[in-house]
């Protein structure tokens, strides 16, 4: 929950608009007198936002806040504004609590600048506990080393795909330098300032007897780690039969644990062979092996960390066994949709991919336009035309070596662009993340009016990959389907006769005078430029590859200049 707090009207009408902004979070104004809201909101939300003087709201933090400094794990983020909204402080949690992230997010709502003084942030260097892993060690001693530019040692660096470091962070780091470690396994130099990150790699098979508690299941867990000289902060998931999926120790573990569990039939368990199976869990759910079929199963792996051992509780029998395998290492691939050229119309979840990435592959010219928005060392790998499916292999090679990729392209990565080439060539050994941007239709539409206010379709009249007679098919059926319709890829110097065909065959089914048609070339971009004509009087040649041209339906018409598609709603009675 977001705690807002504000001691004037100014203050509280900042805040309700605030909420109203923010309407997908748990918003609540704290009233009465502001040190006693600010304490409030302090004990029961996990951030706040202050409209106070910066001094005000310190002098009301600092009994709050624990003296070493210990609590910054679990205090609030704190973001403080100012009585004429024109700054958005992140003042306490820049990382931890969140505060960083909020001051940009509450900016954007109130029109305000957001300041944000962390020094990785305001560096362009990732800040190590923002990464989205458990972090332990000296976050502190190893930060300074990596924004002083001090040689920075990085072990297991192909545990986990890291965004782009600095370039003084490297494998090849003098033993005695700070020290980053991925992974739960790797060691460091004794004395040596250390800060670890935990991925998420080790998976625990669990086998329960029915009413074992979760206590038992929980040590036994932890133990089984500890004892192999694992973290259960690596912890990915638990893994079990089907017969196990209402077992209330096991689930109640796992919410314990933070981890999700993940069922397999006894059939899909009996199937893996392990080094230790028994006729216990064979007669009891149908399977030689539990723990240790359900760990291999579960990471993905063939070797297991942990062999079976059982839970070892004082006076009775046990009721737990566990085995442990860790998931193989698996890069990321994020498919990013950049929109259509504005960098207002690029979505937050964008501009987060992108800087999340060690290596940017795409078009040379949509690379071009992000440049800007990358951290420093990024790897760049940039073609031209026509190497659609260069590109879409590149990045999911560069993925399945464990790297975190952005494969980038105009509008919405789904669209006519690079996501179906991309996932035609990936398989299920990576993860693939999507991020969808404004399309060209839609943005195209907005400069129109609303075309697309009823059932619509779009059709690419490009014929390089698709042959003309299924293009021609797709038309008719639109034009008798009686659809808008978005031609993309319309016309081109070689490609001249494709779209008068398509309007010909549209005209066929449309009062062709009275049809709205809509040319938007470069939407978004300086050199934008559309209008509204009509399909009897639209001229080809103002429409080039750059250029998306909307042809309406037969209740589409022209009202004030603007192209509309009326809904069609039927209000009941």
């Amino acid at each position: 929950m977001i705690g807002l707090i504000a001691a004037t009207a100014a203050g509280r009408q900042a805040a309700a608009q605030l909420a109203e902004a923010l309407a997908a979070d748990d918003c609540r104004l704290y009233e009465g007198p502001v040190g006693d809201a600010v304490r409030a909101a302090f004990a029961e939300c996990t951030q706040l936002v202050c409209f106070l003087a910066t001094g005000a709201t310190v002098r009301l933090l600092a009994p709050l806040l624990s003296a070493d400094g210990s609590d910054k794990h679990t205090d609030p983020g704190v973001v403080c504004v100012d009585e004429a909204r024109r700054f958005a402080v992140a003042l306490v949690g820049g990382h931890e609590g969140g505060a960083n992230a909020l001051a940009v997010r509450v900016a954007a709502a109130l029109d305000a600048q957001a300041v944000v003084t962390t020094a990785t942030d305001a560096t362009d260097v990732p800040g190590l506990d923002t990464l989205g892993l458990p972090v332990a060690g000296d976050l502190a001693a190893v930060s300074r080393a990596l924004l002083d530019g001090e040689p920075v040692r990085l072990v297991g660096a192909d545990r986990f795909p890291l965004p782009a470091l600095p370039a003084n962070v490297s494998a090849d780091a003098p033993a005695d330098a700070p020290t980053i470690v991925v992974g739960d396994e790797a060691a460091a130099a004794a004395g040596v300032p250390t800060l670890r990150l935990f991925p998420p790699s080790l998976v625990v098979g669990v086998g329960a007897s029915k009413g074992a508690p979760a206590e038992e299941i929980l040590e036994l867990v932890r133990t089984a780690l500890a004892d192999a000289g694992l973290d259960v902060r690596s912890l990915h998931g638990l893994s079990s039969v089907d017969a196990k999926a209402d077992e209330p120790g096991l689930l109640a573990a796992a919410a314990e644990l933070g981890v999700p569990v993940r069922f397999f039939t006894a059939d899909e368990l009996a199937a893996v062979a392990v080094p230790n199976p028994s006729d216990a869990p064979l007669a009891a759910v149908g399977t030689p092996s539990v723990a240790e079929a359900a760990a291999l199963l579960g990471a993905g792996a063939t070797e297991l960390l942990v062999p079976k051992r059982k839970s070892a509780p004082e006076g009775r029998a046990a009721m737990a066994t566990v085995a442990v395998a860790r998931r193989p290492v698996r890069g990321r691939l994020a498919i990013v949709g950049l929109g259509p050229g504005a960098r207002d119309l690029l979505t937050g979840r964008a501009r987060t991919e992108l800087r999340r990435a060690s290596v940017i592959v795409g078009l040379d010219q949509y690379v071009d336009q992000i440049r800007d928005l990358l951290r420093p060392g990024v790897r760049i790998e940039a073609t031209g035309l026509g190497a659609e499916e260069e590109r879409a292999r590149s990045a999911v090679r560069l993925a399945q070596q464990g790297l975190a990729v952005a494969l980038i392209g105009s509008g919405d990565a789904g669209v006519y662009a690079m996501a179906s080439p991309a996932l035609a060539e990936a398989g299920a050994d990576i993860d693939v993340v999507g991020v969808p941007g404004v399309t060209a239709a839609m943005a195209a539409a907005s400069l129109l009016g609303a075309p697309l206010g009823h059932d619509h379709v779009s059709i690419s009249l490009s014929d390089l990959h698709t042959p003309w007679e299924v293009i021609e098919r797709r038309v008719r059926a639109a034009a008798e389907a009686d659809l808008v319709v978005t031609f993309y890829n319309p016309r081109s110097r070689a490609r001249d006769w494709q779209l008068p065909k398509a309007l010909s065959i549209l005209a066929e089914h449309r009062d062709a005078p009275a049809t709205p048609v809509g040319i938007a070339r470069s939407v978004s971009r300086p050199d934008e430029w559309h209008k509204v004509t009509t399909l009897a009087a639209l001229d080809p040649t103002e429409v080039d590859m750059f250029t998306v041209v909307t042809v309406g339906n037969t209740a589409s018409r022209e009202v004030a200049g603007r192209f509309v598609t009326p809904r069609g709603y039927r209000w009941q009675g």
